[in-house]
């Protein structure tokens, strides 16, 4: 049986791309973002797939990386380029996102590397991760 868990946004991430994703796409983000919301509170399921993957695991904490599409876009999850980097936290039923952004926002060539830069920086509680 799943556990549906509740969904958080960190606050560097509602800052940052998430703004940018909105301004961007507008009503379409509107439709995706609700989507990518209600997969995050079924994480459990989401990671029975390809579109999941833990990253790090510490105690009852993970972070997870995921992709999804924006809503009347024709590139798969995969080809947009477009991640969701989330702790799950399996003893409060949480899940906090922390990043969302496309690869190519990222000034970095390697994409791991600038983001777990980024977790470092703006979330210190959940460097230990990294």
């Amino acid at each position: 049986m799943f556990i549906k868990y509740t969904v958080m946004i960190g606050g560097f991430a509602e800052s940052h791309y998430i703004k940018k994703f909105d301004k961007k796409y507008g009503g379409h983000w509107v439709v995706t973002w609700r989507g990518v919301q209600e997969e995050l509170a079924r994480i459990d399921s989401l990671l029975l797939t390809s579109i999941a993957e833990v990253v790090s695991e510490k105690g009852g904490q993970k972070i997870v990386k995921t992709e999804f599409r924006v809503a009347g876009t024709k590139d798969s999850r995969k080809a947009s380029g477009n991640r969701c980097i989330v702790l799950l936290d399996d003893e409060k039923n949480t899940v906090v996102v922390l990043l969302v952004y496309n690869k190519n926002d990222l000034r970095d060539d390697n994409e791991t590397v600038q983001w777990q830069k980024m977790i470092k920086e703006n979330y210190k509680e959940y460097a230990y991760l990294i």
